[in-house]
């Protein structure tokens, strides 16, 4: 079992791809098993070096977006992170749907790019700041689509207690280490409140649980 974090970077800008891969090497639990510019190269590098991430650039030739779709679809262990200028609401609403492990635009620094990386090798999601928020606007649901709107109020004591751990983006096993649960039962807690919530992903999850609770403020206790 390898111990670095195996990266593949898939961008059509080689300029910028070397910059990227750059950054990344200069992490040194940070190994970089192949480069590519187009959605096929990204999806044969799956096949062939078995990466534990990839990074895509949405607008790159075939689609950054389908590229991931593939990936989640047959090989379902690699995460995904999505590398792009694109703000656009709808390619982060798609990327979230398809369930990618982040969503980060190319103005981030390398010191924080590679903080994303270490951090979604360990189960976090990360989407960039600015973005959650248009997303959640995206996502609300019109009057005519009162199924996708959050039960919030039927949530439990215990399942808030949830919430706002997973709100600070923490992974099952460390919410579990919080309340003094098994991590199957944090699974199960998350079942429900994703149902709950109506959320798609984790990562809408995350942004459901902190705009809850930027409304309600912390729950408080430790009672069921």
């Amino acid at each position: 079992m390898h111990n670095r974090i195996r990266v593949g970077v898939v961008d059509d800008h080689p300029l910028f791809r070397e910059g990227v891969v750059h950054t990344l090497q200069s992490a040194t639990e940070i190994e970089v098993v192949g480069e590519g510019g187009t959605a096929q190269d990204a999806v044969r590098m799956c096949s062939s070096d078995m990466p534990d991430i990839m990074l895509l650039d949405v607008s790159m030739p075939g689609g950054g977006i389908e590229a991931a779709r593939e990936i989640r679809r047959n090989f379902a262990d690699v995460k995904t992170i999505m590398l792009t200028v694109s703000e656009n609401e709808h390619d982060v609403a798609a990327a979230m749907q398809i369930g990618v492990n982040g969503y980060v635009l190319k103005g981030s620094s390398g010191p924080e790019l590679v903080r994303i990386v270490r951090a979604v090798q360990n189960g976090e999601s990360y989407i960039t700041p600015a973005l959650g928020a248009r997303l959640l606007a995206l996502s609300k649901p019109s009057v005519a689509d009162t199924d996708r709107q959050p039960n919030a109020a039927t949530l439990t004591h215990r399942e808030n207690q949830v919430l706002q751990l997973l709100s600070k983006g923490l992974k099952n096993k460390e919410i579990a280490l919080g309340l003094k649960l098994t991590e199957k039962t944090v699974k199960h807690y998350m079942t429900e409140l994703m149902q709950k919530l109506r959320a798609r992903n984790r990562v809408e999850a995350v942004l459901i649980a902190r705009k809850r609770l930027d409304e309600t403020g912390p729950i408080l206790g430790t009672r069921l």
